[in-house]
């Protein structure tokens, strides 16, 4: 018998064996996941392309035409919107910078030294701050506005810019995001090293963490800007001189006189579409700043 064992010839390529071992294509594309982020992308973007279409249209065009019939009467609207009550819905967009800024600025300082604190010092009641912290998360603005009102009243705050501030510089999510991001962007390590050197425990937080924090805090920064410049309840319950009023309130005091002066009606139409640019050009600036600091980590001084 010959010593040398008999071997199966290999398959050929090709051959059903390879074909068996490849992995399956991945070429078909899933329809079904597709087919619904198609279907919410046209859901979230429909009224927007309504609103950039409409405000193009003049009084006659908006009711008249197709819906997603440009018009001819852009200029017309801006001007018109312009001279309104001698410019009031660019004091209206003054007024929402004012306090989407200066809100979202403190929103992001308080909640950079709350989240460092709870995410790096130990103390007695730090467990159950922070559940409390987490209840506030899950609460409804909507609840809180009223309180608010009777709070900010009883000190005869109300109808003034601090009425619409104070309330939004303690964000109980901003302070959460602060706090995970803390717990996992700053070493303890670090900040042991930074006291064995000497360092205060103020400059520690503002040299060392809050650059390693800045990524976080930049999020925290964007979405608390947003929930300001669109909020719209606080400053109905707050405010009663039109002149202090943000472009959600202004719009909708537009859009209530428009029922009985529907040439209003494009007024409001444009400026709901100039509304929205304020939130694009911030996207796309902290965005830039957002992948930097990503990058950049903590090799800041």
């Amino acid at each position: 018998m010959s010593s040398l064992a008999l071997r199966d010839p290999a398959p050929a390529a090709g051959t059903a064996s390879d074909a068996a071992r490849r992995p399956p294509r991945r070429g078909r594309i899933a329809l079904v996941p597709t087919v619904t982020l198609l279907l919410g992308a046209v859901y979230c973007l429909l009224p927007v392309a309504w609103v950039v279409i409409a405000s193009t249209k003049s009084g006659s065009e908006l009711f008249s035409t197709f819906t997603f019939l440009p018009g001819s009467g852009f200029t017309e609207n801006l001007a018109d919107l312009s001279a309104y009550r001698d410019g009031v819905y660019w004091r209206w967009m003054g007024n929402s910078a004012l306090y989407a800024v200066a809100g979202a600025l403190l929103s992001a300082a308080v909640s950079a030294c709350a989240g460092y604190a709870l995410a790096i010092y130990r103390f007695r009641g730090r467990e159950a701050m922070f559940n409390v912290l987490l209840a506030g998360v899950l609460m409804p603005p909507v609840i809180l506005a009223i309180p608010q009102y009777l709070l900010l009243a009883q000190a005869d705050l109300t109808d003034s810019y601090l009425s619409v501030l104070l309330p939004q510089i303690l964000s109980p999510y901003g302070v959460y995001l602060a706090r995970v991001y803390a717990a996992a962007a700053v070493p303890a390590d670090v900040v042991e090293a930074g006291r064995m050197d000497g360092a205060s425990e103020w400059r520690i937080f503002t040299r060392v963490a809050l650059p390693m924090m800045m990524p976080g805090l930049v999020t925290v920064f964007l979405f608390q800007f947003v929930a300001i410049w669109n909020n719209f309840l606080l400053p109905y319950i707050m405010l009663s001189d039109d002149e202090k009023f943000p472009i959600t309130l202004g719009l909708y005091t537009l859009l209530e006189q428009g029922a009985n002066t529907p040439a209003l009606y494009t007024l409001v139409v444009t400026g709901a579409f100039l509304a929205v640019f304020p939130l694009v050009a911030l996207f796309l600036v902290v965005q830039r700043f957002w992948s930097l600091d990503l990058l950049s980590g903590a090799v800041k001084s």
